[in-house]
């Protein structure tokens, strides 16, 4: 089918890919014209594993290209899908107006029928406001539909998770675009389900709270097993062994971060407030995960006691391991923290640095993860990466002035650092 994808960041850009790599002909479009001369020549603005490999196959195939044309997009296209960004306000509510600007210049572009997919998250009822915006827009007063199809993409995991989802959900008002839905996902041979557009807009919101629910949750048996000398992660594949439970997202550390959890949160409490529900239970995973953050810092201070020119090694910037996402990174967070306290940084991240700099221009950037503690007077694991658990532990004990390690991820067995020397300090450990 002829596509195309209006945004190229995680979503649109990893959605377009993985739509061309199963045959569909794929325009993603994007407003930045340096970024779509970037990818044209070759380029990748994101690091997704496997991501510039499909890329590539798929331009040379001539299945996948890229304008900075809307109207092109449109026009060449059978089904147009919105991923633009939709960013958090200063209340918790959800910025649409990237979203109302896409839906005026596809009304201003459409001269026949389009199904007009929201692959963006947004409050439920946005697919009434786009409908009403095309139509009001449009003045060929062209026939259209709008579907809502929410992503569940992992950063990190996406073109895994896009490739092989789980299920595909499908908001419509009416019958109509349904068929030509179904025949873009075949491929990919998952459940689809088909249902109203408001209840397709909630299950985005309710799913990615639910998993910060769950993370809080551990986080808080975390506190529990510290103060009962107990081990969070015996008791987190306790529970995850339960088939109702389930051992994913319980993993205790410093927080949930990143450009969805935190932002979808406060946008469903929000969403919940505007239908008059006060959401306790999701406020309390806020709170939960902002404490967590606290007590991990309270840890450090505990341990260093004054912070003021103390040097300390970080491993970690992304928000997760697998991307170079810093938005709203625990990582991030915890470096600006230690820095207000007067602390000195020397940083290392496998592919977050570029993109941290302008968030911390006043630390040191080292490109070696085992240099990182060379000088320092403690090491701190921030971000989850495999590469951390090869840290050269010997040359790093020789490098620190003390070998202090705090480790925000539980990368480390606390009985084996404790043979080899360390004085080591982790999260419900």
């Amino acid at each position: 089918m002829k596509l195309s994808i209006i945004g190229t960041g995680y979503v649109g850009l990893v959605t377009g890919t993985c739509f061309a790599e199963v045959g569909h002909q794929v325009i993603c479009v994007d407003n930045d014209a340096a970024k779509v001369k970037t990818l044209q020549a070759g380029g990748i603005p994101i690091y997704e594993p496997g991501l510039e490999e499909l890329v590539k196959k798929n331009v040379a195939a001539g299945r996948l290209r890229f304008t900075a044309d809307t109207a092109e997009g449109v026009n060449q296209s059978d089904v147009v899908f919105i991923a633009v960004p939709t960013p958090p306000q200063t209340d918790g509510s959800v910025d649409l107006s990237y979203i109302e600007r896409v839906a005026r210049d596809i009304a201003a572009a459409m001269t026949s029928y389009k199904i007009i997919v929201d692959k963006s998250t947004v409050p439920v009822k946005t697919g009434e406001k786009v409908a009403e915006t095309i139509k009001r827009y449009c003045a060929s007063k062209t026939e259209f539909d709008v579907v809502s199809n929410p992503e569940f993409l992992r950063e990190g995991f996406a073109v895994g998770d896009l490739m092989n989802p789980d299920r595909v959900v499908i908001g419509v008002r009416s019958q109509r675009p349904v068929a030509a839905m179904t025949e873009i996902y075949s491929p990919f041979k998952a459940p689809i389900i088909v249902t109203d557009i408001n209840s397709a807009e909630l299950i985005k919101h309710a799913a990615n709270s639910f998993l910060a629910l769950k993370i809080s949750y551990i986080n808080a048996i975390a506190t529990v097993c510290e103060a009962a000398g107990a081990n969070v992660q015996e008791v987190a594949h306790g529970i995850g062994l339960d088939e109702r439970i389930g051992r994913r997202f319980l993993n205790a550390g410093i927080g949930f971060g990143g450009s969805c959890f935190p932002k979808d949160l406060s946008a469903f409490i929000k969403i919940s407030e505007q239908v008059g529900y006060d959401f306790q239970l999701l406020k309390e995973v806020q709170r939960i995960n902002a404490d967590q953050m606290a007590r991990f810092v309270k840890k450090i201070t505990e341990t260093l006691w004054v912070l003021k020119d103390k040097k300390i090694g970080v491993l970690g910037l992304a928000f997760k391991q697998n991307t170079d996402d810093v938005r709203s990174s625990p990582a991030i967070d915890l470096c600006q923290r230690l820095l207000k306290d007067g602390a000195a940084l020397r940083v290392h991240d496998p592919k977050a640095m570029d993109k941290a700099r302008p968030l911390l221009p006043n630390v040191t950037y080292v490109e070696d993860m085992n240099a990182v503690a060379d000088g320092c007077d403690a090491l701190v694991v921030a971000t989850e990466w495999d590469e951390f658990k090869q840290l050269d532990l010997a040359r790093a004990k020789k490098a620190l002035t003390h070998p202090i390690l705090f480790d925000g991820r539980n990368l480390f067995n606390p009985a084996e650092m404790e043979k080899l020397g360390w004085i080591y300090k982790s999260v419900g450990r």
